[in-house]
């Protein structure tokens, strides 16, 4: 009992410190980029040794990966949310879109998503990660909505780029000061305009 107990807690000890890092690591990125931040403001902002951040990461550019990461998987949640399986495929798609920009508002997300992300790991690598979240969620909704008539039949990898394009577009349209309802009430419009007529 007393082994699980130990286990369990260094087990926890190590998410704790993983979780300090990531959440030090935003902090910084967001207030001063990645490339003006260092390793040992990391380690001292998240109150571990540098040896646990590299333990838990092999440099500062998986440490940022995982940050990118967890916003995207935050992003994906929300979309996820607002747009449950129970509505009809357009309604879930505008549903979905709406609930990206705002959650895309969150203080640094879009630096971290849509300017340092691809500029520090890459196009190819932040598209990978995009594919698993937010991306994801587009193209499932693309899909469903193909799938029920709603959408015509186009290519659905193109598709869903080009739409992504325009949604990320907006979020930063709209962290630069746009109105966050302008740019939802367009991207309504874009979806609407593909919905076939009668």
């Amino acid at each position: 009992m007393q082994e699980k107990t130990e286990r369990r807690s260094n087990r926890e000890r190590t998410e704790a410190t993983r979780k300090a890092l990531i959440a030090a690591a935003r902090r910084l990125f967001v207030e001063k980029s990645y490339a003006e931040t260092g390793t040992p403001e990391i380690v001292a902002a998240a109150g571990v040794t540098r040896g646990a951040l590299y333990h838990h990461f092999t440099d500062k550019q998986a440490l940022f990966r995982a940050v990118v990461e967890e916003e995207a998987a935050a992003v994906a949640d929300e979309i996820d949310r607002a747009a449950p399986a129970v509505l009809f495929a357009r309604d879930a798609l505008i549903e979905g879109g709406a609930a990206f920009i705002e959650a895309m508002a969150a203080p640094g997300r879009t630096r971290l998503l849509l300017l340092d992300g691809p500029a520090v790991l890459g196009r190819a690598a932040m598209d990978e990660i995009d594919g698993r979240h937010a991306a994801r969620t587009l193209r499932t909704g693309l899909a469903a909505a193909m799938g029920s008539g709603e959408l015509p039949e186009l290519p659905l990898d193109a598709l869903t780029a080009l739409l992504s394009a325009a949604f990320d577009r907006a979020a930063l349209a709209v962290e630069a000061g746009g109105d966050a309802g302008d740019y939802r009430k367009t991207l309504e419009a874009m979806i609407s305009g593909l919905v076939r007529r009668g």
